[in-house]
């Protein structure tokens, strides 16, 4: 069948159609990329990755595989035997990146064909690193105004981040921890506004040398609507 040439005459498309059945004329694509990946703002680099299998009548040696996004193209590495491809896509402030896959490919040295899959783009998410989880303050120096202390957060999966608002609870029930907690008040003005990958300061006062509660802070971030931070107040 490989040595069967096609008739002058007969158009590409047609010659593809009546050879289906013997062969064919199309590359099979198989998205192999995971459906989440932990954000990494350092790095900004996420692997794609899909299989290849070629009918007996696409060319040898001249599939194409691109990774696309609007008008981004990032062309895929193919493995020895041309059937694992895979690449790198870049992408930063974002909670998800489309993912659809562009196929090129000759049919018999002579026909260009094309196609992308699947259809429409499908979204890789990526989740968010965990925020602060525990913030010490040191008390040593002393202080009659009460002593201050920041907490930082940081996000890196949207452009810009609010913290909408935030508390301090006790952390538990205890008349001690009730009252160490109520020696803690929010400084800072809401909203607060999180460039993304930037620090950002909540600050805090202590009125009392050795104090500790649940910082709790709202975001406009639907990973993290709620976010509980342990802060503690004493001397080193």
């Amino acid at each position: 069948m490989s040595n069967w040439n096609r008739p002058a005459a007969m158009p590409a498309a047609v010659f593809c159609a009546v050879l289906v059945g013997l062969g064919g004329c199309d590359v099979q694509v198989h998205d192999e990329t995971p459906t989440v990946y932990p954000a990494n703002h350092e790095v900004g680099m996420y692997e794609v990755k899909a299989d290849v299998n070629r009918d007996t009548l696409v060319s040898p040696g001249t599939v194409l595989l691109f990774h696309v996004d609007g008008k981004q193209r990032v062309q895929l590495t193919p493995d020895s035997t041309q059937t694992a491809w895979h690449g790198l896509y870049s992408v930063r402030c974002q909670s998800s990146f489309p993912l659809q896959f562009l196929a090129v490919w000759r049919v018999q040295g002579l026909t260009m064909k094309q196609k992308l899959v699947p259809p429409q783009p499908r979204q890789v998410q990526l989740t968010p690193p965990p925020l602060t989880r525990e913030v010490k303050v040191d008390t040593t120096a002393k202080s009659t105004k009460g002593w201050e202390g920041a907490v930082p957060y940081r996000f890196v999966t949207a452009e810009h981040t609010q913290i909408t608002g935030a508390h301090v609870d006790p952390v538990s029930q205890d008349p001690a921890d009730v009252a160490a907690a109520k020696a803690i008040t929010v400084d800072s003005p809401f909203p607060v506004d999180a460039p993304c990958a930037v620090p950002t300061d909540i600050r805090l006062t202590s009125k009392l040398q050795r104090a500790q509660g649940n910082l709790v802070i709202d975001t406009d971030m639907p990973a993290f609507p709620h976010w509980t931070t342990k802060v503690e107040f004493a001397p080193k």
